[in-house]
C-alpha cells in the first residue's frame, strides 16, 4: 500500500535560521526547546519556539550527534571522542576516544534507547569501504562497539515495544533492523529491512511514532517518508529543499515533526534556486511521535 501525501501537508519554517549541516534535532520537554547541531560549523543550537529565543554553543570540534543528560547538560559525540558537558557546553569529562579513525571518520548520527544508553555511529569519509561503526555508552560510561560494516551510520530509532532497533546506512541506500532482547535491550543479528533505489532519495536521520512507524528524511529526495512496521511507504511529505538530514517529534502534544536540512557542498546556483536549504522546518502530523529519552548516568 502506498499513500501519496506530498500535497496534503505543508511544512513551515521554524525560524529564520539557516545553517550549513544541521543534524540531530532533539526536543526537550523540560524546557520546551529544540536542540540541534551544525556539524560543519562545530556548533550546538537551541531555540524556544514559543518565544523565538535562540542560543548557539561553539565547540573546537564537530559535534556529530548528542543527547540530553538526565542530570542536565549533554553527552557529545565529537571528532576525537565522546564527552560529557554542562548545559553551556563546558566539557566536564571525556568518556572515550573515537573508536573509528578520527582523521577520516567523524561521528554522525546517534540517540538514546529506552534504558537511557547513548548510541553513536560514525561516517567513513574516504568512502572506499564500509569502515564506519555504531557504538554504545551505558550508564556506567562503558563503551561497546555494536556494529561494523557501515559506510555512513544514520537513522537510529527504537520501536515502542522495545523489540527492534532501526538504523540506516545512507550512502549504501539501505535500512536495517536489529532484534533486541526485550528485558536487557541487547542487540541480536542485524538484518536488511529495506533497500532504496538510487536516484530517488537515500534514508538519512529518523524518528519513531507511537504506532511503530518509522519517519525518515530522504537525503537527495526532497521529502520525508513514513514507513510502516511491515516495510511499506505509507505517507510522504514534500519539502522545498533537496536534502533533509534528520527528523524528530516534539511540541506539547508530540505532533510536530521538526526537520533539519543541509546546504553543504551545494553550488551557488542551487542555493539561489533553493535558498531555504539549511533551514529547519516544522510539520504538523496526525500521529504523535515517541519522546527521545535522556542519557541516564549512575549517580
Amino acid at each position: 500500500m502506498f499513500i501519496n501525501c506530498l500535497a496534503m501537508h505543508k511544512s513551515e519554517l521554524l525560524s529564520d535560521y539557516i545553517g550549513t549541516l544541521p543534524e540531530c534535532p532533539t526536543w526537550s520537554d523540560r524546557d520546551g526547546r529544540l536542540y540541534w547541531t551544525d556539524i560543519v560549523k562545530k556548533e550546538l543550537h537551541w531555540v524556544q519556539p514559543k518565544t523565538g529565543e535562540h542560543k548557539t554553543l561553539q565547540f573546537d570540534e564537530e559535534v556529530g550527534c548528542f543527547a540530553l543528560r538526565e542530570k542536565g547538560g549533554f553527552i557529545l559525540a565529537m571528532r576525537s571522542g565522546i564527552y560529557l558537558s554542562d548545559a553551556d557546553g563546558r566539557i566536564e569529562k571525556k568518556v572515550c576516544d573515537n573508536p573509528s579513525n578520527p582523521s577520516v571518520a567523524r561521528f554522525n548520527d546517534g540517540g538514546v534507547d529506552q534504558d537511557g544508553r547513548f548510541y553513536a555511529g560514525t561516517y567513513w569519509g574516504p568512502r572506499d569501504f564500509n569502515g564506519a561503526l555504531l557504538c554504545r555508552v551505558d550508564s556506567a560510561l562503558r563503551v561497546r562497539v555494536l556494529q561494523c560494516d557501515i559506510l555512513g551510520a544514520n537513522g537510529l530509532a527504537f520501536s515502542p515495544d522495545r523489540r527492534w532497533m532501526y538504523t540506516t546506512d545512507t550512502p549504501n541506500h539501505v535500512m536495517y533492523r536489529t532484534p533486541l532482547d526485550p528485558a536487557s535491550g541487547e542487540p541480536g543479528l542485524r538484518e536488511v529491512f529495506m533497500r532504496f533505489p538510487t536516484g530517488n532519495g537515500r534514508p538519512d536521520g529518523a524518528a519513531m511514532d507511537v504506532e511503530a512507524c518509522y519517519w525518515t528524511a530522504l537525503f537527495n529526495g526532497h521529502r520525508i517518508a513514513r514507513i510502516s512496521p511491515s516495510g511499506e511507504v505509507i505517507e510522504e511529505y514534500g519539502l522545498p529543499v533537496r536534502c533533509p538530514t534528520m527528523v524528530c517529534f516534539g511540541g506539547d502534544d508530540m505532533k510536530t515533526l521538526f526537520i533539519t536540512t543541509t546546504r553543504e557542498n551545494m553550488s551557488a546556483d542551487e542555493i539561489a534556486e533553493r535558498p531555504l536549504s539549511g533551514a529547519i522546518f516544522a510539520l504538523r502530523t496526525a500521529v504523535a511521535g515517541l519522546r527521545k529519552p535522556a542519557f541516564k548516568e549512575l549517580s
